[in-house]
């Protein structure tokens, strides 16, 4: 779906630009151009991306472990 007609941008193109770090939408006007021209696509664009923030989050954190062995050994031998 277009969010932006001014621009063309899409859902899509929002989803990618979250994936390469995108945050905000001062991030996706400066990356897509969203918001520059009239602006009626401001609501859009923010739902569009709070819906992609929560996406990535979500399946950043499942490909984490939840639990890590520690880096370190547990106990020490004397000299």
């Amino acid at each position: 779906m277009y969010v932006c007609v001014c621009n063309a941008v899409t859902e899509r193109h929002i989803v990618a630009a979250v994936r390469e770090g995108a945050t905000t939408l001062r991030h996706l006007r400066r990356d897509l151009g969203v918001t520059a021209e009239c602006g009626r696509c401001a609501r859009c664009a923010h739902d569009c991306l709070r819906s992609a923030l929560a996406e990535h989050n979500s399946t950043s954190e499942a490909s984490t472990p939840m639990f890590a062995r520690p880096m370190f050994p547990l106990a020490l031998e004397a000299v």
